[in-house]
């Protein structure tokens, strides 16, 4: 499976609850989906892995609201003020909506429910959007300042 204008889908889900960690893992495999999801524990954790260069960049971003160290908001406020991150789609995982992220999803407690929302963000995510490149993304908000 692969992401549109992406040659290597790869998610990083930012949580600090393990159970949301192990549920989200345990319905993207469930589905047979072959995108790495790689987890940050924390918002800190989220941000030195963002700006270390270290491994490619994730190309969809999972985030909690409620973290330790950084809150879901202030790690949102740093891939957006960072040229090399702005274009990363980001989806909150909230009760509550907060400005900048591309959507919110409230994180459902039923298994099924669950299920059904990974399905549909897998489905448009994966299969129905079709992103523009990241350099596009610059051009426009150099565009915009």
């Amino acid at each position: 499976m692969q992401m549109p204008n992406q040659k290597n889908p790869r998610i990083l889900l930012v949580e600090d609850n393990p159970l949301d960690v192990a549920l989200t893992r345990r319905v993207f495999s469930k589905q047979g989906t072959e995108i790495p999801i790689r987890h940050a524990h924390d918002g800190q954790e989220a941000v030195d892995l963002l700006l270390s260069g270290s491994e490619p960049l994730p190309t969809l971003i999972l985030l909690d609201l409620n973290l330790p160290k950084l809150d879901g908001v202030e790690v949102l406020k740093v891939i957006r003020a960072d040229q090399a991150l702005r274009h990363i789609p980001v989806i909150m995982l909230t009760t509550s909506a907060r400005a900048g992220a591309n959507s919110y999803i409230v994180k459902p407690v039923d298994l099924a429910e669950f299920q059904k929302v990974v399905d549909t963000l897998r489905l448009y995510w994966t299969e129905m959007v079709t992103l523009p490149e990241p350099q596009q993304n610059l051009d426009f908000y150099k565009g915009a300042a």
